[in-house]
């Protein structure tokens, strides 16, 4: 047997614990996961839970599984732009295409194989073995800006903040189609598609979801926009922008058409992020470049 540790962070508050965990191990069938809760071996905030319980962000999670295989997570010579550090969180650029964190089955070539290497394994323990230093996350082909934490002091303190939405996160986009105002709010809720559970959508029984739009650019079929984040839910601003027919450049998940330019991934990118300092109680800003894949597309369509 083998025991599995999750914290719940704050973006999958209010999913069902059957799915959050088939999420996380998609290897493993709902069924399968399913009948492990039946069994008794889930314990949620040291009690036993069933598999309808709606988590909540820091519910701690142990699920006993069969063992799979050992999640050998091992550091990685993988380069990677720190832009900070100091001893309790560094910021880091992750590139498009590179994954955040390993998954069952999957344990290497990620961004914390990589954390492990360049920071010597400083990373905070609080999210389990497959998540070491992760406190919030960004998709797979989304670019830019991730706290990482170092000590589990730091990871509580970001955390707080995260669930507080008093972080600043601003991603820049690309979306199909024209904008037509100069700014715009969507307030929708999302929760987890009833129809397929690797998508999100938006539901009345979701949890609240706020985007600030700003066009920054306007061309023939396209906009250049800035995405202000007031929560942080996962695929946010991927659906947000679906559901007012806007869907992202390049994304692979929630635009169907057929598109202009090869986009490798949904063309968003996380370009400034602001927090207090777990260290001094200071507030810090970081603000990243455009990335080169980014910046190729802006040209293409300037030149359209």
């Amino acid at each position: 047997m083998e025991e599995h540790v999750f914290i719940v962070l704050p973006e999958e508050e209010g999913e069902r614990c059957d799915k959050y965990l088939s999420n996380l191990f998609p290897d493993l069938s709902r069924s399968f996961i399913q009948k492990q809760i039946e069994d008794g071996n889930l314990i949620i905030n040291d009690s036993p839970k069933k598999a309808n319980y709606k988590i909540k962000a820091d519910d701690r999670i142990v699920l006993t599984i069969p063992s799979l295989k050992d999640p050998e997570i091992v550091p990685e010579n993988i380069p990677i732009d720190i832009v900070y550090e100091d001893d309790d969180v560094a910021i880091v650029n992750k590139p498009q295409g590179m994954v955040v964190h390993p998954s069952c089955g999957h344990y290497s070539g990620t961004l914390v194989n990589a954390l492990l290497f360049h920071l010597n394994g400083r990373l905070s323990g609080i999210n389990g073995v497959l998540r070491p230093g992760i406190v919030h996350r960004i998709d797979k082909d989304t670019s830019g800006l991730l706290i990482i934490c170092k000590n589990d002091k730091a990871h509580n303190h970001i955390a707080e903040q995260l669930k507080d939405h008093t972080c600043n996160r601003i991603y820049h986009a690309i979306c199909h189609g024209i904008i037509k105002e100069d700014n715009l709010t969507v307030d929708a809720p999302l929760g987890r598609d009833k129809n397929d559970r690797k998508k999100m959508s938006i539901v009345p029984d979701g949890k609240r979801a706020v985007t600030h739009i700003k066009v920054l650019e306007r061309f023939k079929d396209y906009t250049y926009i800035e995405c202000k984040l007031e929560t942080g839910r996962t695929h946010q601003i991927r659906v947000h922008l679906k559901s007012i027919n806007h869907p992202l450049m390049g994304d692979p998940v929630y635009f169907n058409g057929k598109e202009s330019f090869k986009c490798a991934g949904q063309i968003l990118h996380a370009k400034t992020i602001g927090f207090i300092s777990p260290t001094t109680g200071e507030k810090l800003l970081f603000d990243s470049e455009l990335p080169d894949y980014f910046e190729d597309i802006l040209k293409k369509l300037r030149n359209n």
